[in-house]
């Protein structure tokens, strides 16, 4: 496909950045957004923040609003419910459409459709209510448990017995009715960021706490990351290859992050797509563009190209 290249801010139009939302990642979510303005700003655009609820259909139509930057986080901005509002009203905007998103923010049908495509992926079993916890047990110890609808490791926990399966699972399921018992893989994690259809450099990342968890992600001075990552080219190439094919199954489009972990063998696990990463000082998106040569403007104006491909 060939991308749209915008030389001028003013063909963007006036354009909407969707930050806060009423999502769990409320709070990173507008650290993003106004990082993202200020770049949007600094280099021209004519972009406004908004913080949408219920009438969000009304305020874009009313503040003359031409195209959307979504930096929503979680749900009901990152799982097609906004997607699909702005589609409604004919209105451009960023990152993946209703599929994509909806796909990457349902860890249980997106592994599904891994599975199904033949990409490897850990393991797991649903969790609707505790009949479900001996299939879990059955896959063996220790697991990752995690809510399937949300994002920045909210309401997930390493457990190593019976007994703390039942407790995660109970945590686990204040933030959501569906809870994923996954197969625990022990190695490195890594994760490849994407945009358009490219794949930028890995990052591998390194905390002292049990996983990557959102105090790692977000407040953390101890998280370590590794840009070039430490592997092979041809390694590296693989993977990125395999994230590619992963951001694309799920019919996710645009920009985003494929997080995945090599195993003790060196065998890959694809573990989540995030279809609006972050873009905080902590983000990884952002990082990943530096080492491919391209700083944060350049990212969110690149990124907001993208919404020319459905416009």
């Amino acid at each position: 496909m060939t991308r749209h290249r915008v030389q001028d801010a003013a063909e963007f139009g006036r354009v909407a950045v969707l930050l806060g939302g009423e999502a769990a990642e409320r709070e990173i979510s507008l650290r993003s957004g106004r990082a993202v303005l200020e770049a949007l700003r600094r280099q021209g655009v004519d972009a406004e923040p908004l913080d949408p609820g219920a009438d969000v259909l009304e305020r874009l139509r009313v503040g003359g609003f031409e195209r959307a930057f979504v930096v929503l986080h979680g749900r009901g901005g990152e799982d097609g419910q906004i997607q699909g509002a702005l589609e409604r009203i004919g209105m451009p905007y960023t990152g993946s459409g209703v599929l994509g998103s909806a796909l990457g923010m349902d860890k249980h049908r997106c592994k599904l459709l891994w599975s199904g495509g033949g990409l490897p992926t850990a393991d797991a079993v649903l969790l609707r209510d505790e009949d479900d916890l001996p299939a879990a047990a059955a896959l063996g110890f220790p697991l990752m448990v995690k809510p399937v609808h949300e994002g920045s490791s909210i309401g997930m926990a390493k457990v190593e017995d019976v007994a703390g399966l039942a407790a995660a699972w109970h945590a686990a399921s204040a933030f959501d009715a569906l809870v994923l018992a996954e197969r625990w893989i022990a190695g490195a994690e890594y994760t490849c960021a994407i945009l358009g259809e490219e794949a930028l450099p890995l990052i591998r990342l390194e905390t002292p706490n049990v996983f990557y968890d959102y105090e790692a992600k977000y407040s953390a001075d101890t998280t370590r990351y590794f840009c070039p990552c430490g592997l092979e080219p041809a390694r590296e190439h693989a993977l990125q290859s395999l994230a590619l094919d992963a951001f694309e199954q799920a019919g996710a489009s645009g920009w985003g992050r494929v997080d995945l972990m090599l195993d003790a063998a060196g065998d890959p696990f694809l573990l989540e797509i995030n279809t609006v990463p972050g873009m905080t000082d902590h983000s990884l998106v952002p990082m990943a563009a530096r080492a491919a040569g391209m700083d944060f403007d350049r990212l969110v104006w690149r990124i907001l190209e993208t919404s020319f491909d459905r416009g």
